[in-house]
């Protein structure tokens, strides 16, 4: 079988989905892999780093597409990508399909079948294969020192000859997977952090790792898929009182919180804002998907009397090496579970290839 690699073509997007370390496992599997022209360059890798590693290059993208079997990419398919696809291939990508109901009626309609990367199931067996997990490491590192770049202070406390500094105080809403690394950097730097969060479960993590934990005690939050899903407006009126006070007092902000499926919940209104520190900064980690203030726009900074909201809607493409990395192994542990003696299994008992296959037509 041919798999090829598409390069990249959203706005602000430098990773790449397979890099040259992968290369030699995907050959193993039996496939014959192409890449698309500079495909890795903005994450640092060569054409050249790919060839010696195996892979042909592609010339073009309809050379990519046409000729293989397999198309790998990290974001959905372009008006561009899909005008070349054709009957009985098999795309490989996030396809955030919920969102996406026109894509992949048009993906089924070419009769290609399409595996979404970001519908992996948060079983404990397919955290290898998790791409949304591996990439919200990366973003909730990125946003404290996003944050940290953005404030007029420094996060330890600093004795000088002069007079004492005292520490930052950062708030984080959401312990997922982002949240918990934003905690972790946070704290080496120094900062007295709190943290928020509508899981219960998430006030042990929180707490291992130095932070204190702010929530509502109610138990009438459903967790699914390791996700919380849409939360009352009386739960959100109960959190506010909460967290208000640190809200208050904090001088950075980072906010992680999504639903699948749907559009990211607010979780600070215009009257929070007005009542935080002026100076103090917010980093909306969930700006792509709507954000979690009222003034939040995606890779925008706005100011609203004092506070500086910043909006950044793909970390991981500020460490594009690294975020490469994570994602190819991702990938190619995905390939392995799917493959077997140069052919796919499809296993529809398997949970993995049951929930990731969103469009059918093998």
């Amino acid at each position: 079988m041919k798999l090829s690699i598409l390069r990249e073509t959203d706005d602000g997007e430098t990773r790449v989905a397979i890099v040259p370390k992968s290369v030699q496992k995907l050959i193993k599997l039996g496939f014959e892999v192409l890449i698309e022209l500079g495909a890795g360059a903005n994450a640092s890798f060569t054409d050249e780093d790919y060839i010696d590693s195996g892979a042909s290059i592609a010339k073009t993208l309809k050379e990519a597409i046409t000729d293989s079997d397999v198309i790998i990419k990290i974001n959905p398919p372009s008006t561009v990508d899909l005008k070349h696809l054709k009957k009985g291939q098999i795309w490989l990508s996030q396809l955030f399909h919920r969102l996406n109901e026109d894509l992949i009626s048009e993906l089924n309609e070419k009769g290609v079948s399409a595996l979404s990367l970001d519908a992996m199931p948060r079983i404990s067996r397919a955290q290898s294969m998790d791409v949304l997990s591996s990439q919200s490491n990366l973003s909730g590192y990125k946003a404290v020192i996003c944050g940290a770049d953005n404030a007029g202070k420094i996060f330890p406390m600093l004795m000088t000859a002069a007079g004492t500094i005292s520490p930052s105080k950062v708030l984080i809403f959401g312990v997922g997977v982002a949240g918990l690394q934003a905690i972790a950097t946070a704290k080496r730097l120094g900062a007295i952090v709190e943290a928020t969060d509508v899981r219960l479960e998430c006030k042990e993590q929180t707490e291992s790792l130095g932070a204190k934990f702010l929530t509502v005690e109610d138990d009438g939050v459903k967790v699914e898929g390791g996700y919380a899903q849409e939360v009352t407006e009386e739960y959100f009126a109960k959190q506010k009182e909460v967290v208000n006070k640190s809200l208050s007092q904090a001088d950075i902000v980072i906010t992680t919180a999504l639903v699948q499926g749907a559009k990211a919940p607010i979780l600070i209104t215009k009257e929070q804002i007005e009542m935080m520190k002026n100076g103090s900064i917010i980093v909306d980690m969930a700006v792509a998907k709507g954000g979690n203030t009222e003034f939040s726009k995606p890779d925008e900074t706005v100011f609203h009397q004092g506070v500086k909201i910043v909006g950044v809607s793909n970390f991981p493409a500020q460490l594009p090496t690294n975020a490469s990395e994570l994602l190819s192994r991702n990938i190619d542990t995905f390939l392995t579970h799917l493959v077997e003696e140069g052919k796919f299994k499809w296993d529809m008992e398997d949970e993995i290839t049951r929930e990731t296959l969103i469009v059918n037509n093998i």
